[in-house]
């Protein structure tokens, strides 16, 4: 599905607090398949072998370097220039709370200038308080009780599920460039 899912107009989201829970729930190949198939990454402080990971995702720029040598006789100092991580490893596992970087896939059709990010979510500490004083607490209810009415709003909105996906379906069959997307039995 990730492989061929941008090609087909899917969004395929994954979720990981780390690349070690890849590999937890799947061996290690299966792991670096999925980290390398996926072509947006957005990331929050994360360290070790994940930063490492995500470090070498991003574009590498060239960095002028200076270095000087001293000996008894003379002083010289040379230039040179060096490709480096953008984002390093140490900037990856040093972000703050609300601070993240991450890079984006494009299209041939509709390329990105700016592919690669490091940004700041900037809150407002004041409105978000008034909001959240705001909250008027959920009503209890009486029926949240009773296992036959839990049992009936449960088929009710599985059956709710159900028409939502015909209706997508019966779409998709009757649209000549979506219809060879549905698998039928």
């Amino acid at each position: 599905m990730i492989g061929q899912g941008r090609s087909n107009d899917i969004i395929c989201i994954i979720a990981v607090q780390d690349y070690s829970q890849l590999k937890q729930v799947y061996s290690r190949e299966e792991a670096e398949a999925i980290f390398n198939m996926t072509g947006n990454i957005i990331s929050g402080q994360v360290s070790g072998e994940t930063a490492k990971l995500l470090s070498e995702r991003f574009p590498k720029t060239m960095q002028d370097r200076q270095s000087m040598s001293i000996n008894s006789s003379d002083t010289s100092i040379s230039h040179s220039k060096q490709l480096e991580a953008s984002i390093p490893p140490s900037t990856i596992s040093s972000l703050s709370s609300g601070e993240f970087v991450g890079i984006t896939a494009d299209n041939p059709d509709q390329p990105i200038e700016l592919k690669g990010f490091h940004s700041r979510i900037i809150n407002d500490v004041p409105a978000l308080a008034a909001e959240k004083a705001a909250f008027k607490a959920l009503p209890e209810s009486e029926k949240a009780n009773d296992p036959v009415e839990i049992q009936r709003v449960f088929f009710e909105i599985k059956q709710h599920v159900q028409d939502i996906a015909e209706v997508v379906m019966e779409r998709m069959l009757n649209d000549p460039a979506k219809e060879h997307l549905v698998i039928q039995k």
